[in-house]
């Protein structure tokens, strides 16, 4: 268990959100899955809901402004101290702007950007809002990966851009798997090479009690989900939620 009140370090998963089409089925669903409450926020908002557990936050959702969405996702924001130096580096590194820097009110300055394998991923500036308070405990977050065909481009990138160390992993033979470590050798998430991997996109792990019962709560709430199954990391399993929004929960190993 981890609880937060400042700013994270340059390339640290900080903040998570996600549009969906329906806040209020979105909540009938997170809710028993996860132990969230919530805090709707205004029209002037966008109705952008705080997700809280212990009354802090731990992610957001909000209704996605485009009637015509087909796919939902959950966003991944990585801390910044300076949203524009960080930007610069992106785009010299080989990515693009999605979304060119703005502040949020007094919440904090944020961006959205795609590196060169296609993974797209937000960068947040933490002002009064320093993104999620609690971490790797049972419904929050756990870790981010990003899955992509393209690995070789990606860890070039994201190496370039926060100084990240890579390491590989020698607990999965046969896995193309790269730690991504801060300089303080922090371990922030990895990125996994799977060459039939449709798309590159980043990957949200979140923490549970047990898997096999959070797979039963999301069957129930009318999310989809594949069998658990354990590896070396513990018990894990992919859910897609009434939206088609893809996350993964992992709960220890019973020892």
């Amino acid at each position: 268990m981890s609880e937060i009140s400042t700013n994270q370090p340059l390339g640290t998963p900080t903040w998570l959100d996600l549009g969906i089409p329906d806040l209020d089925r979105a909540m009938s669903f997170y809710g028993p899955l996860f132990g969230w409450e919530f805090d709707v926020g205004s029209e002037e908002t966008g109705r952008y809901t705080m997700c809280r557990m212990r009354g802090k936050d731990v992610a957001a959702l909000m209704p996605n402004p485009d009637p015509a969405a087909k796919k939902f996702w959950w966003n991944v924001y990585l801390a910044t101290d300076d949203v524009d130096a960080t930007m610069d580096r992106i785009g010299k590194a080989g990515g693009k702007v999605v979304v060119d820097a703005m502040d949020v009110m007094n919440f904090g300055r944020m961006a959205v950007v795609v590196d060169p394998s296609g993974g797209q991923f937000c960068l947040w500036q933490g002002k009064d809002h320093v993104g999620c308070e609690l971490v790797n405990e049972p419904g929050a977050l756990l870790r981010n990966d990003l899955v992509t065909p393209d690995p070789g481009p990606a860890r070039e990138f994201y190496a370039s851009v926060f100084d990240f160390t890579l390491d590989g992993n020698d607990d999965m033979a046969g896995v193309d798997f790269t730690f991504l470590r801060r300089p303080d050798g922090h371990e922030i998430g990895g990125i996994m090479g799977i060459p039939d991997a449709p798309s590159s996109s980043w990957g949200t792990l979140f923490q549970v009690e047990d898997a096999d019962r959070a797979v039963a709560i999301a069957r129930e709430k009318g999310g989809e989900a594949d069998d658990p199954y354990d590896m070396q990391y513990g018990r894990m399993a992919e859910i897609r939620d009434p939206f088609g929004a893809t996350f993964s929960v992992g709960s220890p190993l019973n020892t």
